[in-house]
């Protein structure tokens, strides 16, 4: 009998298991088709766990493999051959709807998904249950099992060779890293991910969200800078042997100088630093400012001009792929990871990389230096946590590791215990989580307040996006109407006015997949795009209103065609504006922000709200304007931190130009319930804790209701 509290995910009875193996021998569709099943029945229940993942991703390899092997399969008969595929198209469906009711598992299904081990060995036990044996797999060489997926084109800069050669003392002392001590495992056998990150879920009012650190000490800065207490504590807390950092302050804290300033007191040279193209540049020059007898070197391209010598390299997340042989060879003892919330899925390529190198850094090199830096560390869930506790080494696929798995071991308790979880998320938070808020830590910063403007779309571009509006809703009644009328009787969840909301979420959930995959004609996308576009010319008047009476505005869109379409605006008004784009290289997107910063004349910052809502200090303007909304409270946050930060003198007002009497009013409001994540498991407030990914179907599941309330009116 399993003790209380332990988990028993995919446990069967042995006759139960014996009967179906023996049902299912020779059949690996029959096992699939159990398989899947399950994993639908996993996903309406609710919460996705990491056994969950594992199966839903080898039942996706299993799949493929077997559609190729149906396919070039000589003996079968073309009538045997189509039934079999059908039959495989039918799980891949059952896989591809379970995934956009469950968005941690969309990511599984990309091409660029690597899959792990746990996955790929559960795929052979179920060949096995089938009566199939696997074939044998080719072990990997030794290097080849820690390298990551190897790109077309792998480059070592020359630089690089020349410091190679030039101190050839520089190859990493393996004896270095000390062997953790063996003790006993009280707690062997227990699930523990899950256990902690429901942890900080159930985190309250009083919960520690921070790490104990020292008092702020002197620290020496260049020119006639300044650190702020709460920076100073970070760096004493790193010149005191304090190794990783979850460094999650809010945007605009000074992240950046709290990390330079950490590795040069703990002496963490030569230094990776892994950040958004965006603000690579801003990098560098801030390496200039904090830490000037530290020489940066920013990887571009194939790294023609790096420089092989330099303290503190620079790298972007598109281009670690081609440098990730010589930068894991380099002998890193130190590494960080800005906008950390971009490895949060841990199955793609960038994030693979990220969490290689990290671990190649850790194991040749004695208590490196690893910090995450992320404002945002949490944007969909708390299994976002996941892929950056593994960067820190605190965790790994499966388990807690080291000072993280001995601290749980001290605490006596097991998940069945009541005290358990906060103590465990207490263990965790001492590991190194570092959050503080403006309004506990930077009281000089002026106050930030949000203000929805409601605008009413007339003309054609109203009248055409009104008429979408309706049909999509028309589309979404005729399809609940049709499920409706092929149900049994008294199948019936009757809700408010006689309205079934499990059909009406199942309704919403299958527009949602046709839109994501194209199906649909007009749907929510394209739709808040149109609403971006007539939109455009309007937010772009306002932001002229405001550059024009209360001096510089951030001006903020999702789409290049709306930014495309408010430059055109300014242009005809004779508004100086700069352009913050994605496909600008690093020394125009810079020339760009300092002409806004330094030029009195130009009065507009056109930003793209993803290549421009990170990393940059546009301090200078306390007015924002949000012409279009982003689909998570984190993007938006991010966008109004841009002004809202160290360095600003007045209050900021985001202003978000919201089209009324269309879904974006209703997006707004969605945006606006679902901020309570972070504030939560971080900061340890008492608001619910949602998930921002389900904005999209929240806002189908409101259209259709409405529509099927004023049916029921009529």
């Amino acid at each position: 009998m399993a003790r209380p509290g332990r988990r028993q995910t995919g446990a069967r009875r042995p006759a139960q298991r014996d009967q179906r193996r023996a049902r299912d021998r020779g059949d690996v569709i029959a096992v699939l088709a159990r398989a899947v099943r399950g994993l639908e029945a996993a996903a309406e229940r609710g919460r996705v766990t990491p056994a969950v993942r594992t199966e839903f991703q080898a039942v996706a390899l299993l799949v493929r493999q077997q559609h190729e092997r149906v396919k070039a399969d000589p003996d079968s008969t073309p009538a045997h051959r189509a039934e079999q595929l059908k039959r495989l198209d039918g799980i891949a469906t059952i896989l591809g709807k379970t995934a956009v009711r469950a968005p941690a598992l969309l990511a599984l299904l990309s091409d660029d998904a690597v899959v792990t081990e746990a996955a790929r060995a559960l795929a052979r036990d179920m060949l096995r249950d089938a009566g199939e044996e696997p074939a044998p797999e080719e072990a990997p060489a030794p290097e080849a099992a820690a390298a990551p997926a190897v790109s077309e084109r792998r480059v070592v800069p020359q630089s690089v060779v020349s410091r190679q050669l030039a101190n050839p003392f520089l190859a990493p002392d393996y004896s270095a890293v000390p062997p953790r001590p063996v003790r006993p495992q009280r707690l062997a056998g227990w699930e523990l991910l899950g256990p902690l990150l429901t942890s900080f879920e159930r985190a309250g009012g009083g919960d520690a969200a921070c790490m104990p650190l020292p008092p702020p000490a002197p620290v020496r800065v260049p020119g006639d800078r300044e650190l702020m207490p709460h920076q100073a504590q970070v760096v004493a807390a790193a010149a005191a042997g304090h190794r990783t950092f979850l460094l999650a302050d809010e945007p605009g804290l000074g992240k950046t100088a709290q990390a330079l300033l950490a590795a040069q007191a703990a002496d963490a040279y030569p230094l990776l630093v892994v950040v958004p193209n965006v603000v690579k540049t801003n990098w560098a020059r801030e390496t200039g400012l904090w830490t000037p007898s530290r020489p940066a070197t920013v990887v571009q391209g194939d790294g023609d001009t790096v420089d092989g010598f330099a303290d503190v390299v620079v790298v972007n997340y598109d281009v670690l792929d081609r440098h990730a042989g010589w930068l894991g060879d380099f002998g890193f003892r130190g590494m960080v990871v800005d906008e950390a919330h971009f490895i949060k899925n841990r199955t793609s390529q960038r994030s693979q990389h990220v969490l290689r190198l990290s671990e190649r850094i850790r194991s040749r090199t004695a208590r490196p230096l690893l910090m995450a830096l992320t404002g945002t560390p949490l944007i969909n869930d708390v299994d976002d946590f996941r892929a950056i506790w593994q960067f820190l080494g605190w965790t790994d696929e499966t388990m807690p590791l080291g000072e993280l798995m001995e601290a749980l071991e001290d605490t006596g308790l097991t998940p069945a215990d009541p005290g358990f979880y906060a103590a465990a998320r207490r263990c965790v938070v001492d590991r190194g989580i570092v959050r503080r808020r403006k309004v506990d830590v930077a009281a000089d910063i002026p106050a930030r307040r949000i203000a929805d403007l409601p605008v009413e779309l007339d003309g054609p571009a109203g009248r055409s996006i009104r008429a979408a509006e309706r049909d999509l809703a028309e589309r979404m009644v005729a399809r609940y109407e049709k499920a409706l009328a092929n149900r049994a009787p008294g199948a019936v969840d009757d809700g408010v006015r006689g309205i079934d909301p499990a059909l009406v979420r199942r309704v919403a959930r299958a527009e949602l997949k046709d839109a994501s995959t194209g199906e649909a004609g007009e749907n929510v996308f394209s739709m808040m795009r149109r609403i971006g576009r007539a939109k455009a010319g309007l937010a772009a008047d306002y932001a002229a209103q405001l550059a024009r009476s209360a001096g510089k505005v951030v001006f903020f869109a999702k789409h290049v065609d709306v930014m495309d379409a408010a430059e055109e605006t300014f242009t005809r008004q004779g508004v100086r504006f700069s352009s913050i784009r994605g496909d600008q290289t690093p020394n125009v997107r810079q020339a760009n922000v300092d002409a806004f910063v330094k030029d009195p004349g130009v009065a507009v910052a056109v930003c793209s709200l993803t290549a421009a809502g990170v990393g940059l200090n546009l301090q200078v303007a306390s007015n924002v304007v949000l012409a279009e909304l982003s689909w998570t409270d984190a993007e938006q946050t991010q966008a109004i931190d841009r002004s809202h930060r160290i360095g600003q003198t007045e209050p900021v007002t985001a202003w978000r130009i919201i089209a009324a009497q269309t879904i974006d009013a209703r997006i707004a409001e969605l945006i606006d319930s679902k901020a309570g994540l972070a504030a939560r498991a971080l900061d340890g407030s008492d608001e619910e804790v949602t998930s921002s990914s389900d904005v999209q179907l929240e806002a189908l599941v409101a259209l259709l209701t409405d529509a099927l309330a004023d049916a029921t009116i009529g």
